[in-house]
């Protein structure tokens, strides 16, 4: 089930998408649905599915839903050593990277939907994107098994971790962390993909194998496959928990996809910035089988 929130005739509300039909849920939110869990969310829709719907291109898709924390991780082995060659300055990839699924905190407040316009910061003339797969919690707690964590799991949607990396390369020096490299923007969209839509699609190693790729102006510039990421999605959550909580409607992204899912894997590997960092007028696409197409244009600097 795909779950958006849309606008249409002057309001917004959330909604079911199916076949090219926009199906309305009354008196909840999509945050309000992944509250109640992904057993009752199936239920409000499979009720608003029975109702009248409208054309899926009448209307616009907003920011699906708030989420109350992000955790940003990097669990693909390719994208950290090309970054790290760009971004640090370093080769290879770090013997500490291989104990467990590291993560960042990143701005909740700094969201934007489907084809959302990105202001590239006042001071950034290196923007780039980021092409991630998140996982949405339909569940809290602290300190749970894996098996908690994948019962934990309420959907899936797609993420892109916009990065100012001439930022981000100068404070990394400090050793802290990204800040102003990473806070000013994440996409998100284009809807929540419940669990259940999905399930079939894990290998046998417990890895959601979907394909992943990302366009620059219509040119594919990166492609990957969900799979090889280094830790499966309930081994994140469950490290996310340990010895501290997670709520339901927390967001964790997968980490940048290796294959070219960022510019500064590239500039890494090619020792120049090649392709060029992205300017106001750059439209990005991202597509993520089984779950949708995310789409976001740069657009000029805020005032500095």
């Amino acid at each position: 089930m795909r779950l958006a929130t849309v606008s249409h005739e002057g309001r917004a509300y959330a909604a079911v998408v199916a076949a090219g039909l926009v199906h309305e849920v009354p008196g909840h939110s999509v945050g309000d649905m992944v509250a109640l869990g992904l057993g009752r969310a199936l239920e409000l829709g499979a009720a608003a599915l029975a109702g009248p719907g409208v054309p899926l291109a009448a209307v616009s898709l907003e920011l699906p839903y708030k989420p109350p924390s992000i955790r940003d991780f990097v669990t693909f082995e390719s994208h950290v050593e090309g970054v790290r060659r760009s971004i640090d300055h370093a080769v290879g990839v770090p013997e500490a990277w291989y104990d467990a699924p590291t993560f960042y905190f990143t701005n909740p407040h700094a969201l934007y939907g489907p084809g959302a316009p990105i202001p590239r910061p006042a001071t950034c003339r290196a923007l780039d994107f980021e092409l991630e797969v998140g996982v949405v919690l339909g569940r809290g707690g602290s300190s749970l098994t894996e098996e908690e964590a994948r019962a934990a799991i309420f959907g899936y949607t797609i993420v892109n971790d916009w990065s100012a990396r001439d930022l981000q390369s100068r404070e990394m020096q400090v050793g802290l962390g990204p800040a102003k490299g990473k806070d000013f923007a994440t996409s998100i969209g284009p809807w929540i993909v419940t669990a259940d839509e999905v399930e079939e699609r894990h290998d046998a190693d417990g890895f959601l194998d979907l394909d992943c790729r990302v366009s620059v102006n219509g040119t594919v510039i990166g492609h990957d496959r969900l799979a090889h990421m280094h830790w499966t999605f309930p081994q994140m959550i469950a490290h996310a928990s340990r010895d501290s909580v997670v709520l339901a409607g927390d967001l964790l992204a997968s980490g940048t996809t290796g294959g070219g899912g960022c510019l500064a894997e590239l500039w890494g590997r090619n020792g120049t910035r090649t392709p060029p960092p992205l300017e106001p007028g750059d439209e990005v696409t991202m597509e993520v089988e089984a779950i949708g197409v995310l789409g976001g244009r740069v657009r000029a600097p805020r005032a500095a």
